[in-house]
């Protein structure tokens, strides 16, 4: 395996990506009335936007990874940046809603195909057993994107407009690409990958259920936070200047959550997802309850970062135990799922909040969700035991899968 030059380079290469794709995926939540009123609709509707990102990650990972499955890895992430780049630079300058919607999709395809191929070479360059240690600090993009990307974004677009916040997740991704180009190790196309070896990944029921688990489960955090900015001007009370501080909030939390989930990953992958799943259900129904109170609602909501991160890496960590060589398309799916989860989320909420029951809905409509993961989650683990019984271990690259063959992950 070739080793990078500049191995922290390499891995904040990575890293930087994942903040230039977290910012865009959730400045959007918290500009969301001033997008509304730029481009002339209601909040509801202006949630379609999120949507449609969403949309864009839901069809583009799929597509893009079985397209790029033959690819150098290297050459992969940077077409993916710089697509990615060019859909926040049409989202920054979309002169109506129609057209903002359209370049949303568009910024949206590149999304899952990156994570998922940061992943793998992440974990390809990982010492052994720490393949969920590797996969968070890929991962770490999300959060610090949450810490910093996105309240600073939102501000920025607060004060100067909400199409400032595209340009500036345009320029991070100009640094990503330029960061790769010079710091991730050239890795050679695995003459073994071709499209129909990563399409095999559609014939396995666990894949099926996994995705299942994220698409279903994770819905119920966005549709809690999707809704996050009117939530707190209109639940919590606070003014518009207070949502920067709910969004840093999330952020830290997410990034903590990711230091753990990693970790956590590497002790038990199965257990990790019933924690989040469960801890998710439960706080979302807390925050409901609790929104009216600023501290009791950022404290809830510091949790809920926490356990989705868990959840996230996890679900990463899973579809790559048992995806069998169809890696790149599997842990690009992962993203996939969970950005349905996000258009699941945000279009439900907007269901309920239009239907007269208020911003506390989406978070009772979460519990709703997560509850409904856990038991696709329990039909995997049966069909699992069935299989397999006792304990096992599988490697996420598969039998014979070079991709992050110096580790083992447990099912249990």
């Amino acid at each position: 395996m070739p080793q990078p030059r500049h191995a922290t380079l390499a891995t904040i290469a990575l890293i930087l990506g994942g903040v230039a794709i977290g910012t865009t995926e959730f400045v959007t939540m918290g500009l969301l009335p001033e997008i509304a009123d730029g481009v002339g609709v209601d909040i509801p509707t202006a949630g379609h936007t999120i949507s449609a990102y969403a949309a864009g990650v839901v069809i583009g990972a799929p597509l893009l990874a079985v397209l790029g499955a033959t690819w150098p890895r290297k050459a992969l992430l940077i077409g993916l940046m710089v697509a990615f780049t060019i859909g926040n630079l049409l989202s920054a300058i979309a002169p109506d809603y129609g057209l903002l919607v359209g370049a949303r999709l568009l910024a949206g395809l590149p999304h899952g195909a990156f994570f998922g191929v940061a992943a793998l070479v992440a974990v390809d360059l990982a010492q052994r057993g720490q393949a969920g240690r590797a996969v968070g600090r890929v991962m770490l993009g999300i959060p610090i994107a949450n810490v910093l990307g996105v309240p600073g974004a939102t501000w920025l677009g607060q004060a100067y407009g909400w199409r400032t916040a595209y340009v500036l997740v345009a320029v991070i991704g100009v640094a990503t690409v330029a960061l790769i180009a010079y710091a991730v190790p050239h890795l050679p196309a695995d003459p073994t990958r071709t499209v129909r070896s990563e399409l095999s990944a559609l014939t396995s029921l666990q894949v099926w259920l996994t995705l299942g688990v994220g698409a279903v489960g994770f819905g119920g955090m966005f549709a809690m936070y999707s809704y996050i900015a009117p939530t707190v001007t209109d639940v919590t009370g606070l003014p518009a200047s207070a949502v920067p501080l709910f969004l840093l909030v999330f952020g830290v939390s997410g990034f903590i959550g990711n230091i753990v989930a990693g970790r956590m990953g590497d002790w038990s992958v199965i257990r990790s997802i019933v924690i989040g799943l469960v801890g998710m259900g439960v706080a979302l129904g807390v925050f409901a309850a609790v929104a009216s109170y600023a501290v009791p609602a950022l404290v809830v909501l510091a949790l809920t970062a926490v356990l989705a991160s868990v959840l996230v890496i996890n679900l990463q960590l899973r579809l790559m135990q048992v995806a069998g060589s169809a890696q790149t398309l599997a842990a690009a799916s992962n993203h996939a799922a969970l950005n349905l989860a996000n258009a699941l989320g945000a279009w439900l909420g907007g269901l309920v909040i239009a239907a007269g029951y208020g911003y506390r809905a989406p978070s009772v409509v979460g519990v709703g969700l997560a509850v409904l993961g856990l038991a696709i989650l329990g039909i995997s683990l049966l069909i699992h035991r069935r299989d397999h019984p006792g304990r096992v271990s599988i490697r996420p690259g598969g039998p014979a899968g070079r991709d992050a063959s110096s580790s083992v992950a447990q099912v249990s």
